[in-house]
């Protein structure tokens, strides 16, 4: 099995409804994402992915995300914009976007603050 990850990042606001705590508040985040996939086989050039396809995927996505307010997107679902339900929201997306690729996202990392990382994988 081959690993493949692809890295990027966005600046968005948000707030955590019903948190107790500063979180409650709007604020903004410089968020990274990293996002791994998984190939069992690799094409006749030995790549199991373009890192091109994989990172314009992922920047498509974060660039939805980039310089909004996540609670309007979140909101629709009836979930925080918490940095675990935003790994959840990339790597779903992120299936979507490579549904034709010969790999399977296997895990996207949030991370809200340096130090701090949430990950939602399959």
């Amino acid at each position: 099995m081959f690993e493949i990850s692809s890295e990027g990042s966005f600046s968005a606001a948000h707030h955590l409804n019903c948190y107790d705590g500063p979180c409650e508040n709007v604020h903004g985040h410089n968020w990274l994402v990293r996002a791994v996939v998984a190939c069992e086989t690799l094409n006749e050039l030995g790549i199991g992915i373009d890192f091109r396809t994989l990172r314009t995927a992922l920047a498509d996505i974060l660039k939805e995300l980039d310089h909004t307010d996540l609670n309007t997107i979140f909101d629709a679902k009836k979930q925080n914009p918490s940095s675990e339900n935003c790994a959840k929201h990339i790597l779903e997306r992120l299936e979507i976007a490579l549904a034709r690729e010969r790999c399977r996202v296997m895990r996207v990392e949030v991370t809200e603050t340096p130090g701090n990382t949430a990950a939602y994988f399959r």
